[in-house]
């Protein structure tokens, strides 16, 4: 078959994937006469549009119920990021949890691991800890701030400065090669600040839309990040600055 216009195509794709539910990339290239990468980057476009849910060698119909548009594309890169992030810690490991999505999807990919100590300071990864896990839960204390559920203050402070955890896994609002680690919420700024200066292996997960972006509050500077992981989907302008500028970054 002849090359399809762009728009054609993907109004076809979409056409395609809602009468059969699923469909094959190779079998798609083949019918619109364009190569496998036209067709993956396609596929990428329509399910950030919310249009269908990509899988491994092609796409399926988005489930009923599942969040449209780019809501589909951000839990699924969610979903990525946590299982990334949970893949660097090992069985048996104490690792302090912060509050967020990102590192709640780190806390479900860690239901798996043996004899893990948990100690956070956010409420929401404690609870779902709790009731999901058999490992340890060590919760800080602290006034709750904001819409994660997070535990800021004095107590919170005290509880980290009497704690040590092999890793830090905190979420960020913002990294920049030039402007470095930053959060819109200056309490939960200080109390990453404060574990850099314990010294635990700092690994952070930035949404991709914040890749690249400055936020209020200023933590430090990139290069205190041991890790940071990210969605494959983030700008690549901006990836690579983080790593001209010594980033270790992770793309899941």
């Amino acid at each position: 078959m002849l090359p399809a216009l762009t728009a054609e195509r993907r109004a076809a794709i979409v056409d395609m994937v809602a009468q059969r539910g699923a469909v094959r990339a190779a079998e798609l290239a083949a019918r619109f006469g364009v190569d496998t990468s036209t067709i993956r980057r396609d596929l990428q476009t329509l399910e950030a549009r919310g249009e269908l849910c990509r899988v491994h060698g092609g796409a399926v119909t988005v489930r009923e119920g599942a969040p449209a548009k780019g809501g589909v594309l951000a839990a699924t890169q969610e979903a990525r990021i946590g299982r990334a992030a949970a893949g660097m810690i090992a069985d048996g490991e104490t690792v302090f949890l912060g509050p967020g999505r990102l590192v709640l999807e780190v806390a479900r990919s860690l239901s798996s691991h043996s004899h893990l100590t948990i100690v956070t300071n956010g409420l929401d990864v404690a609870h779902w800890v709790a009731t999901n896990t058999s490992h340890t839960l060590i919760v800080t204390g602290g006034q709750v701030e904001g819409d994660d559920a997070g535990l800021v203050g004095q107590l919170t402070r005290v509880a980290l400065s009497s704690l040590r955890a092999e890793r830090a896994i905190l979420e960020l609002d913002g990294i920049s090669a030039v402007g470095g680690l930053t959060d819109d919420d200056l309490p939960q700024a200080e109390i990453a600040q404060m574990l850099l200066e314990i010294g635990s292996e700092v690994i952070a997960l930035v949404p991709v839309e914040r890749v690249g972006r400055v936020a209020a509050a200023y933590i430090a500077p990139v290069s205190e990040a041991d890790i940071v992981v990210t969605a494959r989907e983030a700008p690549s302008a901006f990836l690579w600055d983080l790593s001209e500028a010594g980033v270790q970054v992770v793309l899941a």
